[in-house]
Formats: C-alpha cells, sequence, structure tokens
C-alpha cells in the first residue's frame, strides 16, 4: 500500500517572480548562488559551455582567479584586471 500526498501548485505570481528570463548571460560567466558559512562563502558559477563548478576563494575558473566571495558575489582577477559577478537580478 502506498500513500500518496500531493505538494501545491506553484502560483503564477511566486513563479513569476523566481524566474528571471535571460538573466544569465550564455557567453559568460553566471554567478547561480552562494553558500557556506559567512568566513567560507563557496558559489556555483555557470562557466560559458554550460558547466557548473563550485568555487572557493583561490579557485581558478576560466583564465579567472576567484579573489574573494561574499554576499553581494565573486571577485575575481584576470590579466590584472578585477571584476565583480552578481547574482542576476541584484
Amino acid at each position: 500500500m502506498s500513500s500518496r500526498t500531493s505538494s501545491p501548485a506553484t502560483s503564477a505570481l511566486v513563479a513569476d517572480q523566481a524566474t528571471q528570463t535571460g538573466a544569465l548571460h550564455k557567453s559568460g560567466l553566471g554567478l547561480l548562488g552562494l553558500f557556506g558559512a559567512e568566513g567560507d562563502l563557496r558559489a556555483m558559477i555557470r562557466l560559458p559551455n554550460g558547466r557548473v563548478k563550485t568555487v572557493q576563494k583561490g579557485s581558478r575558473i576560466s583564465r579567472s582567479k576567484v579573489l574573494g566571495i561574499d554576499a553581494k558575489g565573486v571577485l575575481l582577477e584576470s590579466s590584472g584586471q578585477t571584476r565583480r559577478i552578481e547574482m542576476p537580478g541584484s
């Protein structure tokens, strides 16, 4: 005998607010999420080829080095230039 529980459908308003068309550029790096303890954050990054990689301070992705991760995003250094990748919608 199996029991079946149904979950309520996601309301249109919630689905609309949680979905952003075109939020990630397909040809560049994209920040998917941040997780971990405040002093030891990690980030999930979508690479240009579509693969997803988890990184931390000191990691290398593409031709960049991760200088730091905070609640606002990921700080990268490449060829002497520093740039920040932020969460889509922020």
